[in-house]
């Protein structure tokens, strides 16, 4: 079912598509009441099935629409819109509207390969302000991605999406719908890949996770399924950004190593931190690492202390002053307890991640839409095919493409989608027969908007002589009226010039001269009028003619001229 032209809440027209995500598609809108153009996102109609997510819903969108912050794509409302498809049965269809974003989404920059080091400070500073500015305001975005990042024509960078992470998982039943919902793996921090609490730290990494990319031209981890990367995201060191990319500088591969730590409390602990290292590495300068302040132990807890078998008896061994010591370095007993403890876990880390079940559910942008157009549907479908997408057919009249063509695909070309949606391929079923339509008699103008009206395209016009039809008044068309054309044939237009053809009456009778003046043909006002000058002749002919020969007015008087005298 399309929503092109629906009005939801009585006040918003949906119009085209101009993004599909793994949780809803947004459209190009209109607020009627206000008169302004809007985003509209229309989620999953299945995210409403769960009460406890309207509710979240409502309150986010809410919380989301109070931030204003130039660097943050504004909510200007939110709601349900009650639907029905074919079959009669309605269905909840959560919106948003928000502030429409004249601009590129980041990830659609990144696919043209790695961004400049001074462009990418340039945007995560805007990134990081953005999340300085929410985390303020007690909102954690909890999907920062390049899909949720947004560039405008003038370069200012815009974030989308704040809030609405956070209703979806708060009110999801299970872990595998919420990150089924939540952005890629590839933007997973550890402990949103293990399960855990988030906090604004969360971002951050993220938030390094999106430097690392912009920097590299791709994240830091990838596998075969989101969950070999959230493993990865949980277990694995990313590489530095400079050993794919040599352009980047040691000071930037600094701060995204400290963004990617696995440790919370390793890793930036506000944005604003964030922020100020990245500008100084883009001046050139390697940050020094700051311990973590008290302000910050106060907001998020003390980092805890996560010791080994071997660290903790050691730290023991070093406090026990009832205990002498008789050799320079711990007993081989407590060296071989941490060995195991440290393989136990690993051991324990491992069988938690294989025990992990793959679900198909969870986002996977690694399918692009192909550029089907001009082929047929059987070697669009194989195409789609191999890349482990289905197509289903819909045909329409195309005026400009042949028969058995492909027109264009929804989702355009070049649309990330994941494995198994279905792609609607449009085949074009040649131009549509149409009946020109009869506009004799009618003006010029109001024939070439009926022409046009008609999926026909208005032609030549050609002027012809009428004794009773006016001035720009159609005669005929070329193709005939009534007759069937293919969608988009030029029809051309023979109109009247209001105009007859008088021919040289002289030497013509009297009687004969008066008759072709008034026949069908020119349909004139005849006059006669005797000359005393010349002698009277038989018959009366005409010895002049008030109008020279040629095109004259319709419903001209011509006066014809004839001796009298003796």
């Amino acid at each position: 079912m399309t929503e092109d032209g629906r009005v939801i809440a009585g006040r918003y027209r949906v119009g085209a598509l101009i993004g599909r995500g793994g949780m809803s598609d947004v459209h190009i809108g209109t607020d009627s009441r206000l008169g302004r153009t809007v985003a509209i996102k229309l989620l999953k109609s299945s995210l409403a099935t769960d009460p406890a997510f309207r509710t979240r819903f409502r309150q986010e969108a809410q919380a989301a629409a109070r931030m204003a912050h130039p660097t943050i794509v504004r909510v200007f409302d939110a709601g349900e819109e009650t639907v029905a498809d074919a079959n009669g049965h309605e269905s909840q269809l959560p919106f948003i509207v928000m502030e429409h974003v004249d601009g590129r989404l980041l990830k659609d920059i990144i696919r043209e390969g790695p961004v400049e080091a001074t462009e990418a400070v340039r945007i995560i500073d805007g990134v990081l302000t953005a999340l300085e500015y929410s985390h303020r305001a007690g909102v954690v975005h909890r999907d920062i991605k390049p899909g949720n990042i947004m560039i405008t024509r003038t370069g200012q960078v815009k974030v989308m999406d704040f809030g609405i992470a956070r209703a979806i998982s708060d009110s999801s039943t299970t872990v595998a719908q919420t990150t089924a919902i939540l952005g890629t793996a590839s933007y997973f921090s550890p402990e949103q890949a293990k399960g855990e609490s988030v906090d604004a730290r969360t971002d951050l990494y993220s938030t390094g996770v999106v430097l690392f990319e912009m920097l590299a031209g791709r994240p830091p981890f990838r596998g075969e399924t989101p969950v070999a990367v959230a493993y990865q995201h949980v277990s694995e060191k990313p590489v530095k950004p400079s050993s794919i990319n040599p352009k980047v500088s040691p000071a930037l591969d600094a701060v995204v190593m400290r963004a990617l730590a696995k440790d919370r409390f390793a890793r930036y602990q506000s944005a604003g931190e964030f922020r100020a290292d990245v500008e100084t590495a883009g001046a050139g300068h390697i940050p020094v690492h700051r311990r973590v302040d008290e302000a910050t132990a106060g907001l998020f807890g003390a980092p805890p202390v996560v010791a080994s078998g071997s660290e903790l008896a050691l730290k023991q061994l070093s406090e026990d002053q009832t205990m002498a010591r008789t050799q320079r370095r711990p007993p081989v007993i407590w060296v071989w307890a941490g060995i195991v403890s440290v393989i136990v876990i690993v051991i324990a880390v491992m069988f938690w991640a294989f025990s992990l079940t793959p679900s198909s559910e969870l986002p996977d942008n690694s399918r692009e839409v192909p550029s089907l157009a001009g082929q047929s549907f059987d070697d669009a479908q194989n195409a789609l095919i191999d890349l482990d997408l289905a197509a289903t057919r819909s045909d329409e009249s195309s005026a400009t493409v042949p028969k058995d063509q492909v027109i264009r695909t929804e989702p355009a070309a070049g649309t990330i989608v994941q494995p198994a949606e279905v792609v609607k391929v449009v085949v074009s079923t040649g131009a549509e027969p149409v009946a020109v339509p009869d506009v004799t008699n009618q003006p010029i103008a109001d024939a070439q908007a009926a022409i046009t009206a008609a999926g026909l395209s208005p032609g030549s016009v050609t002027r012809e002589n009428s004794p009773n039809v006016a001035a720009d008044v159609v005669l005929r068309t070329d193709p005939v009226a009534n007759t069937e054309e293919h969608e988009g044939v030029t029809v051309n237009f023979v109109v009247s010039s209001g105009l007859v053809t008088l021919s040289d009456l002289t030497g013509q009778s009297l009687s004969a001269a008066t008759d072709l003046l008034s026949a069908e043909n020119l349909q004139l006002v005849p006059a006669q009028e005797a000359d005393a000058t010349c002698k009277k002749e038989p018959g009366s002919p005409v010895i002049r003619q008030s109008i020279a020969p040629g095109d004259v007015p319709q419903n001209s008087e011509v006066t014809l001229f004839y001796c009298s005298g003796e």
